[in-house]
């Protein structure tokens, strides 16, 4: 067991899509850069989903750009393959320290194609997909029941496979659902077994494929997460799994603790801990979003645990978040 931990930064994507107010293309651009600065390992950038469903994200192909013309300009940090010759050939020693991935969401085939568009531009990008662990929530968040979700990322999954993307794939709910209760461990399992049966043995070889857990109301006790990881084997604990802790009840701390121990080595977060699911709060009171990052950073670091990460670059960045959503409120 390592003691490396590898944190994602969604505070971009999941951070911002359930805001009511639309953050303008230059501060999400601007937070990607400074997450950049602050070498997370992977961020969380945009969605290609339908601006009719999350006009939040429609910006998604410009926000992109403006990545892209950003890290041109410095040694580019994400993932191979890199951008193409002649770009991100400069000096500064911060985008060159440390490789990002950049990863965005897609929904069905049509986002996919969006993303793939980017991909092959030269723009090297992670894909995630996601389902839930209750029915309920699947209707209600994907009108589709999981069956069918899993059977549209078949419709696309074999190419992004072929293209050699890396591959996310979200389960919500994965403790307990606003609608259902308490979800069992093994009907998580189940889920999870499903999803990994659409990716090729080289794919999960080679470390393409990730299975990310969320607490999406922020519901689970640390037993709650200790019982969850239960139904999976240590090596895909190690390897395999994401935690994605909302702190709804101020309790996510404790559960990143839990799945420490447990043997996660992966966790998403959120700068300014942006985000949250709408069906753990109300409009006039949202609930608290997902752990943020600095959060987490503080949860790990004392139970001797290391990140990549560059505190003040990342407490820079964490300003940064807050500011924009304060902006955008009315």
């Amino acid at each position: 067991m390592h003691d490396l931990v590898r944190i994602t930064d969604v505070a971009p994507r999941d951070g911002l899509q359930n805001e009511r107010a639309i953050v303008p293309t230059a501060d999400k651009v601007r937070l990607i850069e400074l997450l950049l600065r602050a070498r997370v390992d992977e961020i969380e950038a945009t969605s290609f989903v339908s601006p009719k469903w999350i006009p939040q994200l429609a910006d998604a192909e410009d926000v992109l750009a403006g990545v892209r013309k950003d890290i041109s300009a410095t040694p580019t940090c994400l993932l191979s393959p890199p951008l193409p010759e002649g770009e991100g050939a400069g000096t500064d020693p911060i985008h060159s320290a440390h490789p990002t991935t950049l990863s965005v969401l897609v929904p069905n085939a049509k986002g996919f194609e969006r993303a793939l568009t980017i991909h092959r531009s030269g723009l090297p990008l992670k894909i995630a997909v996601f389902t839930a662990a209750s029915e309920t929530f699947s209707r209600k968040n994907t009108n589709a029941t999981i069956a069918e979700t899993i059977e549209r990322f078949n419709q696309f999954l074999p190419a992004a496979f072929d293209e050699g993307m890396l591959v996310r794939m979200y389960i919500s709910c994965a403790v307990a659902c606003p609608f259902e209760g308490a979800i069992a461990p093994n009907n998580v399992r189940a889920v999870a077994d499903k999803l990994l049966a659409l990716a090729p043995e080289d794919a999960l070889d080679d470390g393409r494929v990730e299975i990310d857990l969320g607490d999406t109301i922020g519901a689970a006790h640390p037993g709650d997460i200790t019982a969850l990881l239960g139904a999976f084997t240590p090596t895909e604990i190690d390897q395999l799994l994401v935690m994605h802790l909302h702190d709804t009840q101020g309790r996510a701390a404790d559960c990143a603790r839990a799945a420490i121990e447990a043997g996660v080595r992966s966790f998403d977060a959120s700068a300014g801990g942006l985000g949250g699911c709408p069906y753990a709060g109300t409009t006039g009171n949202p609930a608290p979003g997902n752990i943020a990052t600095t959060a987490l950073l503080d949860t790990i670091t004392p139970m001797g645990m290391e990140t990549n990460i560059d505190r003040a670059a990342l407490d820079e960045a964490s300003a940064f978040a807050r500011s924009i959503i304060e902006k955008a409120r009315p």
